[in-house]
C-alpha cells in the first residue's frame, strides 16, 4: 500500500510524467527497431552526410548510414550499459556499506578506506584503466561504468544503516534473538531502500553519460556497434557539413540523462514527504 501511493505521488509530478513518457518512447523504440527492419550498418555511399530528410529523418553519416537507426541501436547499448551498470553498482556497494555501518569496527574502517580509494580516483581515469587492463568490448565497458558507482552506493547505505541501527524496531529484534545477518538483510536493510533507490535512477543517468564520454574518446564500446558516444566523435569532424550528424544524437543523450536526473528528484521529493508524514504521524 505505501509503496502504491509512492507510485502515484510519483505519476503526479508533472516532470516525472514528462521524463517517465519520453524514456518509454526512448525504450519502445528502440526495442522496436529490430522489428521494423532498421539496419544500423546498412552503408549507401551515394547519401553520405546528407541532411534530415523523408528517407532519413535524423539525417546519413559519412559512410551513408542512418543516424536515426544508430541512435535508435544506441539507446539499447545506452540503457544496457545504465542498468548492468547500476545492477554492479548495487550488488557490490550495498553489502559494503550495510556490513561497515552494521559492524562498526576495524569493518567499518577497513571497507570505508577501500571506498574512499574508488571515490579518490577519477571515475573515468577508473573506467579508462579498466579498460586499458581488460580490452575494449561492451561487457568491460559496462563493468568498468559499474565498477565507478560502487562508493556511491556504500556511503548512502553505511548512513542508512547508522540512522536505523538504534531505533526501536531493530532493538525488538535483537532481544528476541535475530542473528546478525537477519537483522541486516529482513530488518534493517527494507527499510533502508529509499534512498538506495532513488540512487539507482541516479547513476543511471551517470552510468550514460560515462559511457558516451568513454566512446567519444574512442576507449568505449567498440564500433561497428552504435553508441551515442562514437557518433558524438565522429559527428564532430563534419559539424560543419552535416551539423545533424552529432547534434541530434547529441540531444537526444542530454535529454536521456536530464529525464533520469528529473526522475531522480521527484522520487526523492515523493520518499522526502512520505518520510515527513510518517513523523508527523508519529508525533500525533
Amino acid at each position: 500500500m505505501r509503496a502504491r501511493q509512492q507510485i502515484l505521488r510519483l505519476l503526479r509530478d508533472r516532470a516525472a510524467q514528462v521524463s517517465l513518457l519520453f524514456l518509454l518512447s526512448v525504450s519502445v523504440a528502440a526495442l522496436l527497431a529490430g522489428a521494423l527492419a532498421i539496419d544500423p550498418l546498412r552503408q549507401d555511399v551515394a547519401r553520405m552526410l546528407e541532411g534530415p530528410s523523408r528517407d532519413f529523418w535524423f539525417g546519413s553519416d559519412e559512410l551513408g548510414r542512418d543516424i536515426l537507426a544508430r541512435v535508435l541501436y544506441g539507446a539499447r547499448t545506452s540503457l544496457l550499459t545504465a542498468a548492468g551498470a547500476v545492477s554492479i553498482a548495487a550488488l557490490v556497494g550495498v553489502p559494503i556499506g550495510l556490513v561497515a555501518g552494521f559492524f562498526g569496527g576495524w569493518r567499518d574502517a577497513l571497507l570505508m578506506r577501500i571506498v574512499d580509494l574508488l571515490l579518490a580516483l577519477p571515475a573515468i581515469l577508473l573506467a579508462m584503466a579498466m579498460i586499458a587492463v581488460l580490452g575494449r568490448s561492451q561487457l568491460t565497458a559496462l563493468a568498468s561504468v559499474g565498477m565507478t558507482g560502487i562508493p556511491a552506493f556504500a556511503r548512502v547505505t553505511r548512513a542508512q544503516v547508522l540512522s536505523l541501527k538504534s531505533r526501536d524496531f531493530v532493538t525488538a529484534v535483537e532481544a528476541f534473538g535475530g542473528t546478525s545477518s537477519y537483522i541486516m538483510f529482513r530488518t534493517v536493510l527494507p527499510n533502508a531502500w529509499s534512498p538506495i533507490l532513488v540512487q539507482c535512477v541516479v547513476l543511471s543517468s551517470v552510468a550514460i553519460l560515462l559511457e558516451a564520454a568513454l566512446s567519444f574518446l574512442g576507449v568505449g564500446i567498440p564500433p561497428p556497434t552504435p553508441s551515442w558516444g562514437e557518433m558524438l566523435r565522429a559527428g564532430k569532424d563534419y559539424l560543419y557539413e552535416a551539423p545533424s550528424y552529432a547534434v541530434l544524437p547529441g540531444v537526444v543523450l542530454t535529454l536521456t540523462i536530464l529525464a533520469f536526473d528529473s526522475i531522480g528528484r521527484a522520487l526523492n521529493r515523493v520518499l522526502e514527504d512520505q518520510r515527513e508524514d510518517t513523523i508527523d504521524g508519529g508525533r500525533a
